[in-house]
């Protein structure tokens, strides 16, 4: 005979912070680098996946405005976010922030909304940097793109160099030591406060430290300013000695 057992009610798993994630179809680096950071059992973090193209070009990333929402939408619908992130840098250049906060907040229930461009930004305002070379897997009109958004929001790009890919699959397989040997190629012997290695399907935790002790300078890359962001504005931290200054001293 079945017996009806009781049970409790408990708040939404994670005590001290919530966070939802935007991934795109195609990423497959940005889930893997977060776990590295958003490890604490006081946090909760669900992921979203959104609908985007193969290919990356500006047509494919503005595309993806039409789908956010219902990304956004299936996340557990009676839970309440501290901060939602959607992950993709160029997107966010295409479609705008406040266009992608919007269609974020029909779909979920969020405190706030954050994408690589904003974090990056606020990332530079932390630490103090204004001038910056700028490394992109991308084509040049994507990239151009992003460039612009980015010296609208006050920053020097001091030099730029790109993978010029187009297929995403590639973007994900692009190995550490190409991006150690392309940013000390780029930045060797520039003035710059710092470096960003754009896109959020680029590699970049396992090579941030290096990077910063053969560059002397910061770096920042998509995935790192968007945890960074989405921890900050949650009220939260998560200090790490072996991801860089950003995550070190801020």
């Amino acid at each position: 005979m079945e017996q009806k057992l009781s049970f409790e009610l408990g708040a939404q798993v994670g005590a001290d912070a919530h966070f939802g994630l935007i991934v795109l179809q195609s990423d497959e680096t940005l889930e893997y680098e977060f776990a590295q950071v958003f490890s604490k059992p006081e946090w909760s973090l669900h992921t979203s996946r959104v609908k985007s193209g193969d290919e990356v070009t500006v047509e494919t990333l503005a595309e993806m405005e039409n789908d956010l929402t219902g990304a956004a939408g299936l996340f557990p619908k009676s839970a309440r976010y501290d901060v939602v992130g959607y992950g993709c840098t160029s997107g966010t250049s295409v479609i705008g922030a406040k266009r992608i906060a919007d269609l974020v907040r029909l779909g979920c229930h969020t405190t706030h909304v954050t994408e690589p461009v904003s974090a990056l930004v606020a990332a530079c305002k932390a630490m103090g940097v204004k001038r910056l070379a700028f490394l992109s897997p991308y084509i040049g009109e994507v990239s151009q793109t992003l460039r612009q958004v980015l010296v609208e929001q006050g920053l020097d790009i001091t030099v730029f160099g790109s993978f010029q890919e187009q297929l995403e699959e590639n973007v994900a397989r692009i190995t550490p030591s190409s991006v150690v040997s392309a940013s000390q190629k780029l930045v060797s012997e520039q003035n710059v406060d710092a470096l960003f290695l754009s896109c959020t399907n680029l590699q970049s935790f396992s090579i941030v430290e290096e990077l910063e002790q053969s560059l002397q300078c910061p770096v920042l890359s998509s995935n790192l300013v968007l945890a960074w962001h989405m921890m900050t504005l949650a009220g939260m931290c998560s200090h790490r000695t072996d991801m860089g200054s950003l995550l070190r001293e801020h």
